[in-house]
């Protein structure tokens, strides 16, 4: 009797456990979520979250938020996610570093994005552009190459960060054209592309979303899309590959992730409004605008995408030999 009354409680708070849970979801969000954007403002991570936000904020009619934590090749905002509470409060956007590559890049990760993460929804897919200052005497990638040969350690290279995706493109074209061009991280995408057009760096690759209008204002050129096919956006400038380094594959994606733990309930309802989102006339005529595709994938199948980019940028960071202090 004791026993069977053991299981009846035991029961009941599973129950009332499972109801809260429900409850919490149906009541989500009752107060502002915070989007933690692991880069300064300005870049394409930071435009994509403010778009997203917006249409969540009118959607839910409850405030989505944008705060900017940049450093550390996105480390620092993104632990800062990782060791928040777990209730659907605070979220991250995220280029891959801090949820793929920079496992490999970094000794002393302060956190295991394996574990550290619940796996939300891919945002948006955006095209990486290798692109140099007016005037460099560069007009392709063959150029470039040459160029870099000829100067071996002179020309530098500018990225958003140290392990950011825009600078493994940039370690695996000197991998795979054999040639020394020197690295230069920026705290951000923006500040890089602001020394670009000033002409204190020469060659930077950077997102579709930020270079658009620096090619349409003629202050840089674009010279190749890193990504496997050309992008829509630019539909008359080639890739890597086609330009002489065949299997040349490298492309920017934007993915949402939770801390871990956050109730479950929690997550296939931001699941939803994200997809909804997404899925929103304006929203895609925003991403297209910006050379931005939106997401497909979310929850277990975003876990898997993870999980498959993680695997990629390890092998090109072993490859290339590239690391991070």
């Amino acid at each position: 009797m004791q026993i069977h009354w053991r299981a009846t409680i035991l029961s009941a708070c599973l129950a009332a456990f499972g109801m809260t849970g429900l409850a919490a979801a149906q009541d989500y969000p009752a107060r502002p979520v915070k989007i933690v954007v692991p880069y300064p403002a300005g870049g394409s991570n930071d435009i994509i979250a403010r778009i997203l936000a917006q249409k969540l904020s009118e959607r839910v009619g409850q405030q989505f938020f944008v705060e900017n934590r940049g450093g550390a090749g996105g480390n620092i905002g993104a632990e800062s996610v990782a060791s928040s509470e777990p209730d659907g409060y605070t979220l991250l956007l995220s280029a891959p570093g801090p949820l793929t590559s920079n496992v490999a890049l970094y000794k002393n990760l302060p956190f295991d994005p394996t574990k550290a993460f619940a796996p939300v929804a891919l945002i948006a897919q955006v095209p990486i552009v290798l692109m140099v200052h007016p005037s460099v005497e560069a007009k392709s990638v063959k150029d470039l190459i040459a160029l870099a040969k000829a100067k071996p350690g002179t020309i530098n290279f500018g990225s958003s960060g140290n392990g950011s995706t825009n600078h493994l493109a940039g370690e695996l074209l000197k991998s795979m054209a054999n040639i020394n061009i020197v690295h230069v991280p920026y705290k951000g995408a923006a500040p890089a592309m602001n020394d670009l057009v000033a002409g204190h760096i020469p060659v930077m690759f950077d997102n579709m979303p930020a270079v658009l209008p620096q090619v349409a204002g003629k202050k840089v050129n674009a010279i190749a899309v890193a990504g496997a096919k050309r992008a829509t956006a630019m539909p008359d400038v080639p890739t890597v590959a086609e330009s002489g380094l065949s299997g040349f594959d490298a492309s920017a994606w934007f993915g949402l992730v939770a801390p871990a733990k956050t109730p479950p309930a929690v997550l296939k309802k931001l699941e939803g409004e994200i997809a909804a989102v997404l899925k929103m006339p304006d929203v895609q005529k925003r991403f297209t605008e910006l050379g931005a595709e939106p997401g497909d994938v979310s929850g277990a199948a975003f876990g898997k995408f993870l999980a498959d980019e993680t695997t990629k940028w390890t092998k090109v960071i072993q490859v290339s030999g590239a690391k991070v202090e």
